[in-house]
């Protein structure tokens, strides 16, 4: 090799060098505890091996909690990440402070990948805009409009269990609650019958499960477009692939066309979202903002509807399904609340009866308490902020992270966390907590917007499953559960096989 080129390489391995230690420098010279990172994966070289990511900042936020500060510091590659240590701070980020940390760092491609421009990622003025016309279309009101097609799709799930159950004494339900939910969604949010609780072939269930389960390489490169905003987009990275966005788009394209040409309505997400997109507001609830919904925004927003409400859903039921198995006496105690209060209402399934089903709230938070299927929060600083009782000034986009998993298993929040008990969950107990101890759906300005209809499908979902099945544990599955590795979500590894006796 010539000299010069030989000098040039370690010239530039040098600065290499020289960066990659400055970048790791700077949680220390700030005066914050972080975890000592190693490259090139920071503090997550065990991400996808024997930790899923969620474990690993419940490990970190143990790690770093009783060091008396309200923040402590990590590392994703050369990322500095803040890690939020204290529920006071946590209220701090997003409530009071929320001018300061309004946005989600996620991957915006509004023209290589139109599917990432939805409520969940956008930012700053056009999240306002759009939280405020969507708001409107999950209100108590709207959830009731909506429970018919819910329950409606709930009956085909007991018929398809009745059929498949005809030869068998175990079922793998995790399938079975995926086509459940996917169904829900497709109807609500896209506005067709999907039919995949009858034909588990169909295409919209096939796109569904791709557009929603991501191997750990595409968690990798969520991260990665994440954290590094601007190259992402400069190499035209996309989140979805094409044939997803194609489907989606022509999905509501083609519905949306139907339904003017033959002036159809319909009690769903897919007519509000006519509604936005042609007079800038509601019928039922006009607003001063009559700048309308984009097509785009259309077709992003129904995605969204699907990743969000879709894949979540089904493994918090799955959890909730295990952890019942495990413990009989609950599930025999939520059992005769829904026999009662069916009982009450002329055994029929009402909104209203749904609403009665207290203790069932109760069983549905315990299980998000200890398996919350979105277990973190992400924050990104958008101006210099003073970080309270510090003496830390953040520069505009630090990341903020917090660690849903393990606030969730703290035992000085939630004594002896391991174990599933829905009592926590009374009002009693809610009250003698902090307010942000309990983080499943977010919190502040940004919190989930459809928890009403996440909390109605699973109700209906574990309703009609329990009034007409038993359930005890298989074999094959693990308990304690256990967590893939890979997945972006908490699931269960052994899925959920249980043993299912029909009640007479």
């Amino acid at each position: 090799m010539h000299i010069s080129s030989l000098f040039l390489l370690v010239f530039v391995v040098f600065l290499g060098i020289f960066y990659i230690q400055k970048k790791y420098r700077f949680w220390k010279n700030r005066g914050v505890p972080y975890v000592k990172p190693t490259f090139p994966r920071g503090n997550f070289s065990t991400l996808g091996k024997t930790e899923h990511f969620a474990e690993i900042l419940k490990k970190f936020y143990f790690d770093l909690r009783d060091r008396g500060k309200v923040l402590g510091g990590i590392y994703f590659m050369t990322q500095p990440i803040g890690l939020i240590l204290d529920l006071d701070f946590v209220k701090t980020v997003l409530v009071k402070d929320f001018q300061y940390c309004p946005d989600r760092p996620f991957y915006i491609n509004e023209k290589d990948d139109p599917l990432t421009c939805q409520l969940f990622s956008v930012r700053g003025e056009q999240w306002r805009n759009l939280r405020s016309k969507l708001s409107p279309t999950f209100t108590s009101g709207k959830m009731k409009l909506m429970f018919p097609i819910v329950r409606d799709i709930s009956d085909e799930f007991i018929k398809c269990l009745k059929r498949d159950l005809a030869n068998k004494k175990e079922l793998e339900l995790g399938e079975y609650l995926s086509r459940f939910t996917i169904d829900i969604i497709g109807s609500c949010a896209f506005g067709i019958d999907c039919n995949s609780l009858r034909d588990p072939d169909t295409e919209f269930f096939a796109i569904g499960e791709k557009a929603s389960k991501m191997a750990l390489e595409r968690t990798f490169k969520h991260l990665f477009m994440a954290s590094f905003a601007r190259l992402s987009v400069f190499l035209g990275l996309k989140s979805f692939s094409k044939d997803v966005t194609d489907f989606y788009t022509r999905i509501v394209r083609e519905t949306m066309s139907y339904r003017e040409k033959m002036n159809i309505k319909k009690n769903d997400f897919m007519s509000m979202l006519m509604q936005l997109q042609n007079t800038g507001s509601l019928e039922d609830d006009p607003t001063s903002n009559t700048e309308h919904l984009s097509f785009n925004q259309a077709v992003a927003n129904s995605f969204l509807f699907l990743v969000a409400g879709y894949h979540t859903s089904a493994t918090a039921m799955e959890f909730c399904l295990l952890e019942l198995a495990n413990h009989i006496k609950i599930q025999n105690h939520v059992r005769e609340e829904i026999t009662s209060v069916l009982k009450s209402n002329g055994n029929e399934l009402t909104y209203e009866a749904l609403a009665e089903m207290k203790y069932l709230g109760q069983v549905i938070n315990e299980t998000l308490r200890k398996h919350p299927p979105a277990a973190q929060i992400i924050r990104s600083i958008t101006k210099n902020y003073n970080v309270p009782s510090m003496n830390l000034v953040l520069e505009k986009g630090t990341r903020l992270f917090i660690p849903v998993l393990g606030i969730h298993h703290d035992p000085e929040i939630y004594p002896d966390p391991q174990k599933f008990d829905p009592e926590r969950f009374s009002p009693e107990a809610v009250k003698s907590r902090h307010p942000y101890a309990f983080l499943a759906f977010g919190e502040g300005p940004r919190n989930c917007i459809g928890a009403r209809f996440a909390m109605m499908q699973m109700k209906v979902g574990l309703t009609c499953l329990l009034m007409n099945y038993q359930f005890t544990p298989s074999d094959k599955a693990n308990y304690p559960i256990e967590y893939k590795k890979s997945s972006p979500l908490l699931s269960p590894i052994g899925d959920c096989w249980l043993k299912v006796e029909k009640i007479n």
